[in-house]
């Protein structure tokens, strides 16, 4: 079976941008193509798809650049604040709306309540570094939890709130990941392309006893975050 030449490319091009260092400059298109004896079509996909994985940033007017290596998340019921700062990166959140709605069937079952009872709504864009790299919205039973809007800063900590003041205790959660397509409308929040590969997570976390604490849809570009989990047999 062939290999793409803009693979072969690519394969070569990691090498180059090794020896560069991180935040460096790439040589123009132009110039890598000929040093490559390649067409610029065929070093622009190399480039996208260097892009895409995160090795590489483009910088509209300014060029392309050696990206930073990708944060890597905890698979794990932890404040995103905590985690983050664990890493020495600075966390910041950025509230798109705060509000409630009537659950739909999907996100009844999810908290356990009744078809069309209230829940709390908080989307945030999250922040790593002063860079977008998530979109988290997430569901609350306005039953369980009525004073939240008045107890919770929405550009804070979340877990911190439920645990230090609304007495939570989380006890497990389920955590689906699979790839997706932002919409436009995602896409401009995270300041990306609709072509940037995306890493859309669904959580259900649970307390002690097994009643649901919150559902939550966190969407993160690709090119900046990774995830990792412990596993034991």
């Amino acid at each position: 079976m062939s290999v793409p030449l803009h693979f072969v490319v690519k394969t070569r091009l990691v090498e180059v941008v090794e020896g560069l260092g991180e935040g460096a400059a790439l040589p123009p298109e132009r110039v890598l193509a000929k040093e490559f004896g390649v067409s610029r079509w065929t070093m622009r996909q190399a480039i996208r798809e260097l892009i895409a994985d995160g090795r590489l940033r483009a910088r509209q007017g300014q060029g392309t650049f050696v990206a930073t290596p990708k944060l890597v998340q905890p698979l794990a019921l932890v404040s995103y604040t905590e985690a983050l700062r664990a890493q020495g990166h600075t966390p910041g959140r950025e509230v798109v709306a705060f509000d409630e709605l009537a659950a739909d069937a999907e996100l009844a079952e999810k908290l356990d309540i009744a078809e069309g009872e209230p829940v709390h709504r908080l989307e945030r864009v999250l922040f790593a570094d002063g860079q977008p790299i998530g979109l988290e919205t997430t569901y609350l039973a306005v039953e369980r939890f009525p004073t939240l809007k008045e107890v919770l800063d929405p550009t804070g900590s979340l877990y911190r709130c439920l645990t230090d003041q609304l007495g939570v205790r989380f006890g497990e959660g389920e955590e689906l990941v699979e790839t997706v397509i932002a919409t436009p409308r995602e896409a401009e929040l995270l300041k990306a392309t609709q072509s940037l590969p995306m890493l859309l997570l669904h959580r259900t976390s649970r307390d002690a006893s097994g009643r649901p604490i919150e559902a939550v849809r966190s969407l993160y570009r690709g090119d900046r975050v990774g995830f990792r989990a412990t596993l034991r047999p």
